[in-house]
């Protein structure tokens, strides 16, 4: 189809996070300028600024704010409007210091950072309420306003759970209105081991500063609550900036492998999600599975491609839409965002490196091809002040243009049209699983991250597209559903599943999967409960590996060596693909299948990759092994080609340069591998 020269293509826009609060005023008017030169359309202001709003109680100050947004607004920018609640001032902490959350150690969180509130205080959610209300009456209908934040960044530095104060006298309440009856809670958790029966809601507390491990049941519906009450915080100002503000979005900034709440409760009510990308520090954090320190080193200056890919993808499928949406009425895109982009160095991991040169540009390349339909660094000057002196900006602490500023000047997002991204594969993720797998670890060298993306970066080096969504969500229209750690499968998940496979899709599962019933105990039947007629097997033995042990697996594809964990299984109706040999498990089932339902029980990742290429063989969908560090991802009709490799990489025929990407149609692409 061509497009009208006159009407170019919708395509990714730029953004930026600004702070004029830290800044002389006579710079706003500068700065809104310079951020329009440079090609950006949003701004995002004013998430930590409520001492600035109202510096004391009732006593408001909007005088500033008022220029800030006009001066964006006279540039031709467009605002995206913070509720300030991640930093309630020194004047309410005082006045109401039962605000203060409680750590998992007892300890009172004091002021003098940020987040440090529960949100189940009913004290704090009124004057949420009553700061998002102001904020939206005065701006709701500003022509500068595209649309609002929520907060800021949910769950950081541990703070999505309180085990004290507002919460603790919150958590039996909620359990009394999920359970009815406290001999159903208790036969729910299993609390007839260690006599840990309750006979009065009031007796039961978080589970913290137990003497032994808690409850896993316990801990899971702690968890929950928990989650909830994030959930309720934000459902009270989203609904008061719909009532104020109709006509702009509603967004929140989600955090890399956040796993303090259930994601997709909270983001329940919001048009889009956005998500704060920081790939160096990620990298730190979350190396991937079985790397080390050479991993580290080789993508010091770019970090992993998995790691930041699998967030994207998690945030595109947050609100169960499989593509982006394009534009609204005004032009808004209404796709994920990433709302704040690491630009130069970040100051909070271990070890702080500069990017790559190129690094900005390929993460915004990336960050596209993922779905993404804005992108907005963090953030536009460097601060001189405070806790972020380290971080940098756009421009660097003097006002001059960093690195970072050059590689967005540089950019051209003509070449990244939005649409679909056509993934015909799926990634099964829930934060239950999640919370009960890394509750009960068993292995040292295995979590639920950990597992999981082994599966996804397998795909991801046989050039596959993927989506990750709900364990519960829409099915339909995948060739092959991958659920790489989902240990908690109630009766109506299975039947789920079950009817996609009968649909003709191809599921393919990890180990552990199917272990826990929702109250966090195992199914009395043993591991794969309702789903043991389509796995057509049961769990025989599990073996957690130390470091220093591991266990060979064999079969048509080879001999893999499985490190962390392997588990065998007694099979009824399904064939064995591979089976253990030496060691304890010697002979037994390491991989099943049955019909379009395969299990790998051994956590490796070449017989991961090797499983996972035959599965997708079989259910036609192409692939396209790749080396270390090079990446493919396919959006609107075209193909980025990414080398995140320090060096230069030899592919399909070209020199790739280092830390470097190509923008392709997809019919070049697929000419060049006919």
């Amino acid at each position: 189809m061509t497009q009208s020269t006159s009407t170019p293509a919708p395509h990714l826009l730029l953004g930026s996070c600004d702070y004029p609060e830290h800044v002389p005023q006579d710079r706003w008017a500068a700065y809104a300028q310079q951020q329009k030169e440079l090609g950006l359309t949003f701004v995002r202001i004013a998430e930590f600024a409520w001492s600035r709003m109202e510096p004391r109680p009732g006593e408001y100050d909007w005088s500033w704010l008022d220029t800030a947004i006009d001066a964006y607004h006279a540039a031709g920018m467009r605002v995206v409007l913070c509720t300030p609640t991640a930093t309630p001032p020194a004047w309410l902490i005082r006045a109401h210091p039962e605000i203060l959350p409680v750590d998992a150690q007892g300890r009172v969180r004091e002021f003098g950072a940020r987040r440090h509130y529960d949100f189940a205080s009913p004290v704090y959610r009124e004057h949420s309420r009553r700061i998002t209300r102001a904020m939206a009456e005065r701006y709701g209908g500003h022509p500068a306003v595209a649309g609002w934040q929520t907060d800021n960044e949910f769950g950081c530095h541990n703070t999505s759970r309180s085990y004290g104060g507002a919460s603790a006298a919150a958590f039996p309440g909620w359990l009394e209105r999920r359970y009815g009856t406290l001999d159903a809670l208790n036969a729910a958790w299993g609390n007839v081991f260690w006599s840990m029966e309750y006979t009065a809601w009031e007796q039961i507390k978080p589970p913290n500063l137990t003497v032994a491990e808690p409850n896993p049941s316990h801990v899971l519906d702690f968890y929950r609550f928990a989650s909830d009450m994030i959930a309720g915080f934000q459902a009270e100002q989203v609904a008061i900036l719909r009532e104020l503000s109709p006509g702009r979005f509603v967004t929140h900034n989600f955090m890399i492998f956040e796993m303090g709440f259930d994601h997709y409760d909270v983001a329940r009510g919001l048009d889009f999600v956005t998500w704060d990308n920081y790939p160096l520090g990620m990298l730190e954090f979350f190396a991937p599975p079985g790397s080390g320190e050479d991993v580290k080193t080789h993508f010091a200056r770019t970090g992993h491609p998995d790691l930041i890919a699998f967030n994207h993808d998690l945030y595109r499928g947050l609100l169960g839409r499989k593509n982006a949406l394009g534009r609204d009425g005004q032009g808004t895109p209404n796709g994920p965002w990433v709302m704040e982009q690491q630009c130069g160095q970040v100051n909070w991991a271990p070890f702080n490196p500069l990017p790559a040169d190129g690094a900005v540009q390929l993460w915004t390349a990336q960050a596209w091809a993922h779905g993404a339909d804005v992108v907005s660094y963090f953030r536009w000057r460097a601060a001189t002040m405070a806790q972020e002196v380290m971080h940098s900006g756009l421009l660097r602490h003097d006002e001059t243009p960093d690195r970072g500023f050059a590689e967005v000047a540089g950019l051209d997002t003509t070449q990244f049209p939005v649409g679909g991204v056509p993934a015909k594969v799926a990634v099964l993720h829930d934060y239950d699983s999640l919370w009960l797998y890394d509750e009960q670890k068993h292995s040292a060298s295995l979590s639920y991250w950990t597992q999981t993306l082994a599966y996804y970066s397998a795909l991801r080096a046989l050039g596959v597209d993927v989506d990750v969504i709900h364990a519960d969500a829409d099915l339909s229209g995948y060739a092959v559903i991958v659920a790489p750690a989902i240990t908690l499968v109630p009766q109506q998940r299975a039947a789920h599943w079950t009817a996609a496979v009968k649909g003709g899709a191809r599921l393919v599962c990890g180990p552990r999967t199917a272990f826990r019933t929702p109250g966090g105990e195992t199914w009395a039947d043993g591991q794969f409960g309702p789903l043991s007629e389509l796995v057509g097997a049961r769990l025989l033995q599990y073996d957690s590996l130390r470091p220093t042990l591991s266990q060979h697996v064999t079969g048509d594809g080879g001999t893999f060596e499985a490190h962390a964990w392997a588990e065998s299984y007694r099979v009824k109706g399904a064939e064995t693909l591979y089976t253990y040999s030496g060691g304890p498990l010697d002979g037994q089932s390491a991989v099943i299948r049955h019909g379009n339902v395969t299990v790998i029980g051994a956590h490796s990742s070449e017989l991961i990759g090797t499983v996972l290429a035959g599965v997708l063989a079989e259910a036609d969908v192409a692939t396209t092994p790749l080396p270390g560090g090079v990446r493919l991802s396919r959006r609107a009709g075209r193909t980025l080609l990414q080398n995140w490799n320090p060096e230069r990489v030899e592919w399909n025929g070209q020199m790739l340069e280092p830390v470097s990407f190509t923008v392709l149609e997809d019919a070049v692409l697929e000419s060049a591998h006919a």
